[in-house]
């Protein structure tokens, strides 16, 4: 099962996809967690991409391509994956298809997570002051500013992926307002 989760930051792209790993045990493949492992690595692509989304930036395609391509290779992914947060503009996309066909498979869903802004903003702050509150550390990118450029950009390169998936069949939407509870069973009924 090869799976993308569309939605804006704060979603519960995340949150689900880790559900669904769990019950079909398919890895998945989150772009911001690459991102930040290579940022903690301090490798020249992590310090790249550290500048970027500390910058409320989404990271360049040749970055995030190649690593979601050495990703799918992994031997983990031979029976699937949860694409989460890639791709995240129509370019990346396409070069996913081209990358997907170059390796014999096919994506069997687009699933995409409709959210209301001010709500989804509250919930990246509720997120944040349970992280503090726990004892964690906040993602350098968990910040109303921050997040109010991710929605900006997003609204602006990644939610016409919408429509491209929409033209190929393969998109499906759900109400990520939703409890994560019934979001799940909602993901289910579309996986079938």
């Amino acid at each position: 099962m090869r799976l993308i989760f569309l939605g804006p930051p704060g979603a519960g792209k995340g949150t689900q996809a880790k559900l669904l790993t769990e019950k079909y045990n398919i890895p998945q493949l989150s772009t911001g967690d690459m991102l930040r492992a290579a940022v903690a690595e301090q490798s020249d692509v992590g310090k790249r991409a550290k500048a970027v989304m500390d910058a409320g930036q989404l990271v360049s395609d040749e970055i995030v391509n190649e690593i979601v391509s050495d990703r799918i290779d992994a031997p983990d992914c031979a029976s699937g994956f949860i694409l989460d947060g890639y791709p995240r503009t129509v370019p990346q996309a396409v070069a996913l298809s081209k990358m997907l066909e170059g390796k014999g498979l096919v994506l069997d869903a687009v699933i995409e997570l409709k959210v209301d802004e001010e709500a989804l903003l509250r919930r990246i702050e509720n997120r944040v002051a349970e992280t503090i509150a726990a004892g964690g550390k906040v993602r350098s990118d968990d910040n109303p500013e921050s997040v109010k450029k991710r929605l900006v950009e997003y609204r602006e390169k990644t939610a016409p992926l919408s429509q491209h998936y929409a033209s190929t069949g393969q998109l499906k939407t759900v109400d990520g307002m939703a409890d994560v509870a019934v979001v799940t069973r909602e993901i289910e009924k579309i996986l079938g």
